[in-house]
């Protein structure tokens, strides 16, 4: 029965409610992180007597009367969950042609929503925030997301920060409003040549900044306007499926503050080692080893174990350092692959042997490698996605909703599989076949309510 849950969450309110007049608590080390919730009762484990104790039951009484009254509204449902889903799911469900899959997925509206790991925050949340910035990294946690990835990249005095490229800070910051900043630029800003053509330029990176200069950035929606005159209007290029609502903050983060953040969530932690653009070693000995080992000594010095690290890198010689290095962490270390086209697909179809003998246990490519479509437009598993399971690889796989309407045919993440794709609905098409029949373990998403609404109606 789709109320089950919430009967469920009703019992553990009451339970809360009286541990918090008892005042018995959890601990909140790192082995019982905290929940996100709107109803935190007792958070301060303080005792209770007199008039306390009548406000501790009064207080009692309200929460588990609005988590009873979830019962009979999804939304409120979600909340009591803790988590909040929003109304794209149901959106996108409402797109979805009629079918079995439209059914189950409808049947959930009422449920309240799970964290899980199936679930993973491509750069936090960047459909709608500034992606690797608190506010984005928040928003994932809120959807469910159970694990939250903080691409690594190292200032020009070695601090490590969340930026999905060392060089895009032009694209993802207002570094090109603040002169100062702007003329520490590799490239300065190069408007659009309308004789030439030449689009409008700039070049900013991680490396070309001191942490203290990094951190008086402001995050910003990804993108630039190639026929932009100014910079002004060179910063404005952000897609239009994407929204500009909350781009008044945008907190940029260390790598260090995104560990402490994502602890206090109790999310797990997938970091990507990002191929620098600057050539190695770095300003004379900052070696390619010493920036992989930095990141995951940072994980090391904060007290995060190895089982909640999920170590990425587009370099097969990163994976094989930390075998060495961080040998633990290494286990579950990812291995990403930029795949351009089927050439390629097929390619890395053919390297499965000599990756699963250097101790590769999960891959990484991008979805539509995974996927292909028969004449009828049905969705089914790559044959590198099958004969990637029939070697023992475990799969992960990049990214859903960072296209769109799904009515490009010339999407990156579409190529191969556009004629089964026909609008915004198919999204849960696509996730269901990477589930069903591929065998993911996780998915990558940009707007993580979609992949954790899924995994919990689909109990992933």
């Amino acid at each position: 029965m789709p109320c089950t849950p919430c009967w469920r969450a009703y019992d553990a309110s009451v339970r809360c409610q009286l541990s918090e007049r008892t005042a018995i608590q959890a601990p909140q080390g790192a082995g019982h992180p905290r929940q996100i919730s709107d109803i935190t009762p007792g958070e301060d484990g303080r005792r209770v007597d007199g008039d306390a104790e009548m406000r501790a039951s009064r207080r009692m009484f309200i929460v588990s009367s609005a988590v009873l009254l979830a019962c009979t509204n999804g939304v409120a449902a979600q909340a009591a969950a803790g988590f909040q889903v929003g109304p794209r799911p149901a959106y996108l469900i409402d797109q979805l042609v009629a079918g079995d899959l439209k059914s189950r997925l409808q049947a959930c509206l009422d449920q309240p929503v799970q964290r899980s790991r199936f679930s993973i925050g491509h750069r936090g949340a960047p459909l709608q925030f500034p992606e690797h910035t608190r506010e984005s990294y928040l928003a994932a946690a809120r959807m469910g997301a159970g694990m939250i990835e903080c691409d690594v990249t190292f200032t020009k005095d070695r601090e490590l920060v969340c930026r999905h490229d060392q060089c895009d800070l032009h694209a993802t910051t207002n570094i090109l409003a603040i002169p100062a900043l702007a003329a520490k630029c590799s490239q300065g800003f190069t408007p659009y040549d309308a004789e030439t053509r030449s689009p409008a330029s700039a070049r900013c990176c991680t490396s070309d900044l001191t942490l203290a200069e990094f951190k008086q950035l402001r995050g910003k929606m990804d993108g630039v306007d190639p026929q932009a005159r100014t910079t002004d209007d060179f910063m404005r290029g952000t897609p239009a499926w994407r929204t500009e609502l909350y781009i008044a903050t945008g907190t940029l983060m260390t790598h260090r503050e995104a560990i402490a953040l994502f602890q206090q969530l109790g999310v797990a932690m997938t970091p990507e080692l990002k191929t620098p653009a600057v050539s190695m070693p770095f300003d004379g000995d900052y070696s390619q080893e010493a920036f992989a080992e930095q990141m995951l000594n940072d994980y090391v010095d904060a007290g995060v174990p190895a089982s909640l690290v999920r170590a990425q890198s587009f370099r097969i010689a990163d994976i094989l350092h930390w075998q060495t290095s961080h040998a633990e962490f290494a286990k579950q270390a990812i291995a990403l692959f930029d795949l351009a086209d089927p050439v390629a697909a097929e390619q890395l179809r053919s390297q499965l042997p000599e990756l699963q003998q250097q101790g590769i246990h999960t891959l990484a490519p991008p979805l539509w490698a995974l996927l292909r479509s028969d004449e009828d437009g049905e969705l089914h598993a790559s044959p590198l996605a099958v004969d990637a399971k029939h070697h023992g690889f475990e799969l992960i796989t990049w990214t859903l909703e960072r296209s769109g309407t799904l009515q490009d045919d010339n999407d990156y993440y579409l190529q191969g599989i556009s004629q089964a794709v026909n609008g915004p609905g198919d999204t849960w098409r696509i996730l269901d076949a990477l589930a069903q029949k591929v065998g993911v373990v996780g998915v990558f998403s940009d707007w993580p309510a979609t992949t954790s609404y899924y995994a919990s109606c689909m109990r992933r």
